[in-house]
């Protein structure tokens, strides 16, 4: 009887998500530090797509990859209009793994780091159960020891200083409020918090009798991520 084949393991590389014009380009959403490495002409991806799919177990292969206004953008072979482009819009594309590539510094693929312990001040504090790429940077999707919800960290050296896999596990400082709901005020503070809600009250108060408007916005910050995926 022959030997069974080794199980493939298989990398998330991109997610396509925009035709892009009309001759068949796509936009994509990547999960990788080396897009240009990633995709060469001639690199082939397996799809990730529903089954009710004209793509569902197909592959493509890439003709051509360039960036187009800082934006990702790949054609495939086969794929000429923007039709074809749209039929594989929201596919997730995966390749095989390269067992002879070295490793990088920094550089984690999200099969490596799913089922990690997460340990907090010397206490296994739960465990990743997935990695979410965003734009802005990845995040470690923790389920906490004991419950049935998840909490996204940070995957920045500041907040996740170790990430030892061969150990199994990943250290994390998190800030207050991560993990668990920050503590309430102190009474007395609380108080001053109340007094100067008041206050402000009132100053709006006089204002409105003034006549006067005036309006505020917000603004949100956004840190770099760390993994390849």
């Amino acid at each position: 009887m022959a030997a069974a084949e080794a199980a493939r393991t298989q990398l998330r590389v991109g997610r396509l998500v925009k035709a892009h014009g009309l001759k068949g380009a796509l936009k994509l959403e990547l999960y990788t530090d080396d897009p240009d490495g990633r995709f060469m002409p001639g690199t082939v991806f397996t799809l990730q797509v529903p089954v009710a799919s004209p793509w569902h177990g197909k592959t493509v292969t890439v003709r051509e990859f360039r960036w187009m206004n800082s934006h990702p953008v790949v054609f495939f072979d086969d794929v000429d209009d923007r039709d074809g482009a749209e039929s594989l819009v929201r596919a997730i594309l995966w390749i095989d793994q390269d067992e002879s590539a070295p490793a990088e510094d920094d550089a984690w693929f999200d099969h490596q780091l799913v089922g990690l312990d997460v340990v907090r001040d010397g206490e296994v504090a739960g465990r990743v159960i997935r990695v979410d790429h965003l734009p802005a940077q990845d995040l470690l999707a923790v389920r906490p020891t004991g419950s049935d919800g998840e909490v996204l960290v940070p995957f920045v050296a500041a907040i996740v200083p170790e990430v030892d896999v061969a150990g199994g596990r990943v250290v994390v400082t998190p800030p207050p409020g991560l993990f668990e709901p920050l503590p309430d005020d102190e009474p007395e503070l609380a108080d001053e918090a109340d007094a100067a809600d008041a206050a402000a009250e009132d100053a709006a108060d006089a204002v409105v009798d003034a006549g006067s408007e005036e309006s505020s916005g917000s603004g949100a910050s956004e840190a770099p991520g760390r993994s390849e995926g």
